[in-house]
Protein backbone atom coordinates (compact mmCIF):
# COMPACT_ATOMS: atom_id res chain seq x y z
CA UNK A 1 0.00 0.00 0.00
CA UNK A 2 1.26 3.43 -1.08
CA UNK A 3 1.11 6.23 0.63
CA UNK A 4 -0.80 9.22 -0.46
CA UNK A 5 0.52 12.24 -1.52
CA UNK A 6 0.73 15.16 1.18
CA UNK A 7 -1.70 17.80 -0.27
CA UNK A 8 -0.98 20.91 -1.95
CA UNK A 9 -1.38 24.05 -0.02
CA UNK A 10 -3.63 26.35 -2.51
CA UNK A 11 -1.88 29.55 -3.80
CA UNK A 12 -3.52 32.80 -2.87
CA UNK A 13 -4.18 34.68 -5.88
CA UNK A 14 -4.53 38.21 -5.90
CA UNK A 15 -7.87 39.85 -6.91
CA UNK A 16 -8.18 41.21 -10.89
CA UNK A 17 -7.97 44.35 -10.92
CA UNK A 18 -10.71 46.93 -9.80
CA UNK A 19 -12.41 44.07 -7.50
CA UNK A 20 -10.90 45.33 -4.24
CA UNK A 21 -12.62 47.60 -1.59
CA UNK A 22 -10.16 50.20 0.41
CA UNK A 23 -12.63 50.17 3.55
CA UNK A 24 -10.62 53.54 4.34
CA UNK A 25 -11.57 55.54 0.95
CA UNK A 26 -13.39 57.92 2.13
CA UNK A 27 -15.76 57.23 -1.18
CA UNK A 28 -16.54 53.76 0.25
CA UNK A 29 -17.04 55.38 3.34
CA UNK A 30 -19.91 57.74 1.99
CA UNK A 31 -21.38 54.97 0.02
CA UNK A 32 -21.73 52.80 3.12
CA UNK A 33 -23.38 56.00 5.11
CA UNK A 34 -25.66 56.52 2.09
CA UNK A 35 -26.62 52.66 2.06
CA UNK A 36 -27.22 52.36 5.76
CA UNK A 37 -28.95 55.89 5.74
CA UNK A 38 -31.36 54.79 2.85
CA UNK A 39 -32.15 51.07 4.72
CA UNK A 40 -33.32 52.82 7.90
CA UNK A 41 -35.75 55.27 5.45
CA UNK A 42 -36.96 51.85 4.05
CA UNK A 43 -37.85 50.67 7.35
CA UNK A 44 -39.10 53.97 8.35
CA UNK A 45 -41.79 54.04 6.00
CA UNK A 46 -42.51 50.91 6.13
CA UNK A 47 -43.14 50.72 9.74
CA UNK A 48 -45.24 53.49 9.09
CA UNK A 49 -47.21 51.72 6.88
CA UNK A 50 -47.76 49.26 9.12
CA UNK A 51 -49.40 51.22 11.81
CA UNK A 52 -51.38 53.91 9.89
CA UNK A 53 -54.74 53.35 8.29
CA UNK A 54 -55.16 53.02 4.02
CA UNK A 55 -54.84 56.51 2.79
CA UNK A 56 -55.43 57.48 -0.50
CA UNK A 57 -52.50 58.71 -2.94
CA UNK A 58 -53.49 59.27 -6.07
CA UNK A 59 -57.58 59.45 -6.34
CA UNK A 60 -59.50 58.00 -9.29
CA UNK A 61 -60.40 60.49 -12.25
CA UNK A 62 -63.45 60.28 -14.38
CA UNK A 63 -63.38 58.29 -17.74
CA UNK A 64 -65.39 58.46 -20.86
CA UNK A 65 -66.17 54.76 -22.24
CA UNK A 66 -66.77 54.33 -25.88
CA UNK A 67 -70.00 51.41 -26.48
CA UNK A 68 -68.11 48.39 -27.45
CA UNK A 69 -64.79 49.32 -25.52
CA UNK A 70 -63.15 49.29 -22.10
CA UNK A 71 -62.39 51.39 -19.63
CA UNK A 72 -59.78 51.71 -16.49
CA UNK A 73 -60.47 53.75 -13.14
CA UNK A 74 -57.14 53.42 -11.04
CA UNK A 75 -56.20 54.71 -7.72
CA UNK A 76 -53.07 54.77 -5.78
CA UNK A 77 -52.98 54.18 -2.28
CA UNK A 78 -50.89 53.26 0.52
CA UNK A 79 -52.19 50.34 2.62
CA UNK A 80 -50.20 47.86 5.31
CA UNK A 81 -50.83 44.88 5.65
CA UNK A 82 -52.74 44.18 2.14
CA UNK A 83 -56.06 45.49 2.63
CA UNK A 84 -59.46 44.45 1.44
CA UNK A 85 -60.86 45.94 -2.09
CA UNK A 86 -64.25 46.81 -2.66
CA UNK A 87 -65.71 48.45 -5.96
CA UNK A 88 -69.00 49.52 -5.95
CA UNK A 89 -71.42 51.51 -8.93
CA UNK A 90 -73.89 53.38 -7.48
CA UNK A 91 -73.83 51.69 -4.37
CA UNK A 92 -73.69 48.29 -5.63
CA UNK A 93 -70.93 45.91 -4.90
CA UNK A 94 -69.08 45.30 -7.98
CA UNK A 95 -67.71 41.47 -8.30
CA UNK A 96 -64.89 40.24 -10.14
CA UNK A 97 -65.49 38.91 -13.03
CA UNK A 98 -65.71 38.47 -16.99
CA UNK A 99 -67.75 42.07 -16.64
CA UNK A 100 -65.71 43.58 -14.17
CA UNK A 101 -61.95 43.12 -13.70
CA UNK A 102 -59.97 44.20 -10.03
CA UNK A 103 -56.51 44.81 -10.92
CA UNK A 104 -53.78 45.09 -8.91
CA UNK A 105 -50.71 46.61 -10.87
CA UNK A 106 -48.34 46.47 -7.95
CA UNK A 107 -48.27 46.88 -3.81
CA UNK A 108 -49.71 50.52 -4.29
CA UNK A 109 -51.73 50.38 -7.56
CA UNK A 110 -55.47 49.33 -7.68
CA UNK A 111 -57.58 49.38 -10.85
CA UNK A 112 -60.90 48.11 -11.79
CA UNK A 113 -61.73 47.45 -15.76
CA UNK A 114 -65.08 47.66 -16.70
CA UNK A 115 -65.05 45.51 -20.38
CA UNK A 116 -67.81 45.21 -23.54
CA UNK A 117 -68.98 49.13 -22.32
CA UNK A 118 -72.86 50.28 -22.74
CA UNK A 119 -74.85 52.88 -22.43
CA UNK A 120 -75.61 50.94 -18.99
CA UNK A 121 -72.49 51.18 -17.61
CA UNK A 122 -72.67 55.02 -17.03
CA UNK A 123 -72.82 55.85 -12.94
CA UNK A 124 -70.91 56.75 -10.19
CA UNK A 125 -68.22 54.16 -9.23
CA UNK A 126 -66.55 53.77 -5.94
CA UNK A 127 -63.37 51.67 -4.15
CA UNK A 128 -63.68 50.79 -0.17
CA UNK A 129 -60.15 50.15 1.44
CA UNK A 130 -59.86 48.28 4.34
CA UNK A 131 -57.10 47.03 6.98
CA UNK A 132 -57.16 46.21 10.41
CA UNK A 133 -56.14 50.28 11.29
CA UNK A 134 -59.14 51.94 9.35
CA UNK A 135 -60.68 52.46 6.30
CA UNK A 136 -61.31 55.03 2.94
CA UNK A 137 -62.62 55.67 -0.31
CA UNK A 138 -62.74 57.31 -3.10
CA UNK A 139 -65.59 58.18 -6.18
CA UNK A 140 -65.24 59.12 -10.11
CA UNK A 141 -67.63 58.96 -13.14
CA UNK A 142 -67.80 56.40 -15.76
CA UNK A 143 -69.24 58.76 -18.86
CA UNK A 144 -70.02 56.57 -21.76
CA UNK A 145 -70.41 57.90 -25.51
CA UNK A 146 -72.63 55.92 -27.48
CA UNK A 147 -72.84 56.59 -31.18
CA UNK A 148 -76.12 57.99 -32.49
CA UNK A 149 -78.48 54.54 -33.90
CA UNK A 150 -82.05 53.55 -34.15
CA UNK A 151 -82.52 50.62 -32.24
CA UNK A 152 -86.19 49.69 -34.10
CA UNK A 153 -87.32 51.97 -36.85
CA UNK A 154 -91.13 52.56 -37.45
CA UNK A 155 -93.52 50.02 -39.61
CA UNK A 156 -94.82 50.37 -42.97
CA UNK A 157 -98.69 51.86 -41.91
CA UNK A 158 -102.13 51.81 -44.20
CA UNK A 159 -104.58 53.62 -42.77
CA UNK A 160 -107.76 55.01 -43.64
CA UNK A 161 -108.40 58.82 -44.78
CA UNK A 162 -109.15 60.61 -41.55
CA UNK A 163 -107.33 58.14 -39.30
CA UNK A 164 -104.51 59.17 -37.06
CA UNK A 165 -100.92 57.93 -38.08
CA UNK A 166 -98.52 56.98 -35.81
CA UNK A 167 -95.01 56.01 -36.63
CA UNK A 168 -92.47 54.83 -33.60
CA UNK A 169 -88.52 54.27 -33.95
CA UNK A 170 -86.52 53.64 -30.93
CA UNK A 171 -83.52 55.11 -30.62
CA UNK A 172 -80.47 55.61 -28.78
CA UNK A 173 -77.19 58.01 -28.45
CA UNK A 174 -75.07 59.76 -25.74
CA UNK A 175 -74.22 62.39 -25.96
CA UNK A 176 -78.17 62.51 -26.56
CA UNK A 177 -78.81 62.49 -30.73
CA UNK A 178 -80.82 65.07 -32.56
CA UNK A 179 -83.39 63.95 -34.22
CA UNK A 180 -85.71 64.77 -37.66
CA UNK A 181 -88.32 63.40 -39.61
CA UNK A 182 -88.62 63.95 -43.47
CA UNK A 183 -91.18 62.68 -46.04
CA UNK A 184 -90.39 61.68 -49.61
CA UNK A 185 -86.46 63.55 -48.66
CA UNK A 186 -88.27 66.70 -47.40
CA UNK A 187 -88.05 67.80 -44.23
CA UNK A 188 -91.08 67.76 -42.65
CA UNK A 189 -92.43 71.42 -41.27
CA UNK A 190 -94.54 70.67 -38.07
CA UNK A 191 -97.85 72.03 -37.35
CA UNK A 192 -100.49 70.66 -35.16
CA UNK A 193 -101.61 67.89 -37.37
CA UNK A 194 -98.36 66.36 -38.18
CA UNK A 195 -95.51 66.81 -35.59
CA UNK A 196 -93.27 64.16 -33.78
CA UNK A 197 -92.11 63.96 -30.04
CA UNK A 198 -88.56 62.98 -29.19
CA UNK A 199 -88.16 61.26 -25.86
CA UNK A 200 -84.98 59.49 -24.13
CA UNK A 201 -85.40 56.10 -26.34
CA UNK A 202 -88.34 56.18 -28.79
CA UNK A 203 -89.52 59.24 -31.13
CA UNK A 204 -92.90 59.11 -32.19
CA UNK A 205 -94.41 61.28 -35.71
CA UNK A 206 -98.26 61.76 -35.35
CA UNK A 207 -100.08 62.42 -38.21
CA UNK A 208 -103.86 63.44 -37.71
CA UNK A 209 -106.93 63.32 -39.84
CA UNK A 210 -104.54 61.57 -42.60
CA UNK A 211 -105.57 62.73 -46.21
CA UNK A 212 -104.11 60.46 -49.65
CA UNK A 213 -102.19 63.34 -49.64
CA UNK A 214 -99.90 61.76 -46.69
CA UNK A 215 -98.83 58.59 -48.51
CA UNK A 216 -95.29 58.45 -49.43
CA UNK A 217 -91.75 57.47 -47.78
CA UNK A 218 -91.20 58.70 -44.32
CA UNK A 219 -87.88 58.58 -43.00
CA UNK A 220 -86.46 59.22 -39.32
CA UNK A 221 -82.61 59.97 -38.35
CA UNK A 222 -80.39 60.42 -35.78
CA UNK A 223 -77.19 61.99 -35.51
CA UNK A 224 -74.62 62.66 -32.36
CA UNK A 225 -70.72 63.77 -32.63
CA UNK A 226 -70.04 59.97 -33.33
CA UNK A 227 -72.04 58.50 -35.89
CA UNK A 228 -75.61 58.64 -37.41
CA UNK A 229 -78.25 56.32 -38.56
CA UNK A 230 -81.04 56.44 -40.47
CA UNK A 231 -84.66 54.49 -41.05
CA UNK A 232 -87.70 54.48 -43.17
CA UNK A 233 -91.14 53.20 -43.46
CA UNK A 234 -94.15 53.60 -45.98
CA UNK A 235 -97.20 54.97 -45.06
CA UNK A 236 -100.28 54.50 -47.41
CA UNK A 237 -103.94 56.34 -46.96
CA UNK A 238 -106.64 55.18 -48.55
Amino acid sequence: MSKAAPAKKPVATAPPPGCTLDINDPQVQKAAIRIQASYRGHRSRKELREKGPPRVLEPLKDVVLIEGSAAKLTCRISAFPDPFIRWSKDGKELRDGPKYRYVFEDPDVVALVVRDGELADLGQYSINVTNPFGQCSDSARILVEVPAKIQKGPDNTKARRGATVTLTAEILGEPAPDVGWTKDGVDIEEDDRVFFEIGTTTTVLTIRRATPQDSGKYEVYVENCLGMDQSFARVDVA
